[in-house]
């Protein structure tokens, strides 16, 4: 059932990207395999899947330890501070980071292990006040400081977009985060690469392809409903 979930999620990728005059190449599809279990990873294992992501650390971390070691994992929700130890070597992009206090915890953790932790600025473009993230208006400046700290580098940003029944709601939402993206990706910020943006889930990742999303988070679409 997934392997045929992920075949029609690729499919409408596909014709996403050619709506959009895009390459397939340039669009990052991740499984959101959150509250699913290890067997179904393996099935989209099988046929190639190597980008999941996960919501909570302690999920993250356990299947790190029993799936195989070349998956990239992404942490896509909310990171507490007192949970960063657990998963900067685990991770291989963390899509979360909404505060100053927690990209030093980013920092301080990845010094003491000598590594160098990619990460995403979230930014609640659309004010939600259910959601985690910085205003757009506050996201350069968290962007500057992020990059300053030893240990991070800042690949790009993040938003999670309200959920609509009719996915053109959202495109204003993905337009205007790539407006921020390339505004902030011209001022050339040192230590910050500006070559992510993640946006885009079951019921929009397609208007956020036409936008310009390079990272979509696909959960329900393939592994159904939780």
């Amino acid at each position: 059932m997934v392997v045929e979930n992920l075949r029609e999620v690729e499919k409408r990728v596909c014709e996403a990207c050619r709506r959009a005059g895009r390459d397939r190449d340039e669009v990052t599809l991740i499984a959101v395999s959150k509250t699913k279990p290890a067997s179904m990873i393996e099935e989209l294992f099988a046929i190639g899947t190597r980008d999941f992501g996960e919501n909570k650390v302690q999920e993250l971390c356990g299947k790190y330890e029993a799936l195989p070691k070349d998956i990239r994992w992404h942490l896509i929700g909310h990171l507490q501070r007192n949970k960063v130890k657990a998963v900067v070597d685990k991770a291989c992009l963390i899509h979360s980071v909404d505060s100053l206090r927690l990209a030093e915890a980013i920092s301080q953790e990845a010094q003491r292990q000598g590594r160098m932790v990619p990460v995403l600025i979230e930014v609640n473009v659309a004010g939600e006040e259910s959601k985690f993230g910085v205003s757009p208006e506050e996201t350069e400046n968290l962007v500057r400081e992020a990059a300053k700290l030893p240990g991070i580098q800042v690949q790009g940003l993040m938003t999670i977009a309200p959920f609509v029944e009719n996915p053109e709601e959202n495109r204003a939402v993905f337009s205007n985060l790539k407006k921020l993206y390339v505004d902030i990706k011209t001022k050339n910020i040192d230590n910050v690469a500006m070559n992510v943006l993640s946006m885009g889930m079951t019921n929009d990742y397609e208007v956020a392809i036409e936008e310009g999303a390079t990272m979509i988070r696909v959960g329900t679409g393939i592994f159904g409903v939780r």
